[in-house]
């Protein structure tokens, strides 16, 4: 008799547990649809994420948009995938013929060679130099224009796309990880901790990221895409931990926390699973703040010469590259454009998912 009691508790438990589960899915799943509701509300926010995602994929295909290579082409009766051959290095592609692995696709499009032949819309990677165009206005085969070594500029945006979203998200990634986890411990923890925490959130937000940046960039001859994004992150962070740090200290008293922590729960389980899903709404809104924040500060070192090295591409790069020449305007007036869209764009999301997360604004 004692142990069918038990097996009906046991089960009454378990019914329990699933409903208890179900009905915090449920709240999520409300929340978020809820977020999403008053996201497309905004307008003008929703229409800066289509155009991020629209950056998204020029970043993503690049090599699709403006290449030296065609997409497709028959050689001597065999056909080829050149762009489709540098995204998938060393899947069998090194056992190409001598002569067309390195060879130039277009010298061999114009001697004929080539048949069946699908190029990129733009015939030119933003390294390929033009030494007969060089400054060319825009028109012609090149868009919009050249510069002083005969870059093409709109596959320099192109390209240069991918320098910019990479560095704004990678640095953004190493800002939010060190922000989420230094933040946490300090709101959760408190006494010591927080204040420790706190001590060395203020000691950072005191250095002047800038020419901090600037300065540890400068002691390398070469500079590096990895050492921008780094330093971008390891000065970013504070922000986040701040807004982390307040949102645990509001979190961590409430009813189903406290229920948690009574029930035996670890403490990483208790602020990984219980506390943490609850205190993001405000990183989402900092981070985006962020990314905008990080594509400027790269533009910015590029266009004093200390950002990725010189022969990367970037949008600062290009506006470098303006100053040497006040008559050639598309070399400011384009890729400038492109930073003020990307940081644009970036502030209206954050804008956006600010106002849907704010309970005080919806309907």
């Amino acid at each position: 008799m004692a142990e069918i009691v038990q097996e009906q508790l046991t089960q009454a438990e378990q019914k329990g547990e699933l409903a208890r589960s179900k009905s915090r899915k449920e709240v999520n799943q409300s929340f978020w649809s809820l977020v999403r509701h008053q996201f497309k509300k905004n307008k003008i926010a929703l229409a800066a994420l289509y155009v991020v995602f629209f950056l998204f994929a020029i970043a993503i295909f690049a090599d699709f948009l403006a290449n030296d290579k065609p997409i497709m082409s028959k050689y001597n009766g065999t056909l080829y995938f050149p762009v489709v051959k540098d995204y998938l290095v060393g899947l069998g592609f090194d056992r190409w013929p001598a002569d067309i692995v390195n060879a130039d696709w277009r010298e061999l499009d114009q001697q004929g060679k080539l048949s069946s032949t699908i190029w990129t819309p733009i015939k030119w990677r933003a390294s390929n130099q033009d030494l007969v165009n060089n400054t060319a206005p825009p028109g012609g085969d090149h868009l919009l224009g050249t510069d002083a070594i005969g870059r093409d500029v709109l596959a320099g945006i192109i390209h240069g796309s991918r320098i910019a979203l990479s560095i704004g998200f990678l640095s953004m990634s190493i800002a939010i990880a060190l922000g989420i986890v230094l933040g946490a411990l300090a709101g959760f923890y408190g006494g010591w901790v927080d204040i420790l925490i706190s001590r060395l959130i203020e000691l950072v937000i005191t250095f002047p990221t800038f020419f901090l940046i600037i300065t540890v960039v400068a002691m390398f001859q070469a500079g590096s895409i990895w050492l921008v994004m780094i330093l971008i992150g390891l000065t970013s962070w504070p922000s986040i931990a701040r807004f982390t740090r307040g949102e645990f200290l509001r979190v961590r008293n409430m009813e189903y926390v406290s229920a948690a922590t009574a029930l035996g729960l670890s403490n990483t389980r208790v602020i990984f699973r219980h506390v943490l899903p609850n205190s993001l709404a405000p990183v989402l809104v900092t981070s985006a703040f962020g990314i905008a924040s990080a594509i400027l500060i790269e533009a910015s070192l590029s266009f004093l010469g200390f950002g990725v090295p010189p022969t990367t591409v970037t949008w600062g790069s290009v506006l470098n590259d303006a100053r040497g020449n006040i008559t050639a305007w598309w070399l400011a007036v384009f890729p400038g454009f492109m930073i003020f869209i990307s940081v644009l764009c970036y502030n209206l999301v954050g804008d956006g998912l600010r106002d849907a997360l704010d309970p005080r604004l919806r309907d």
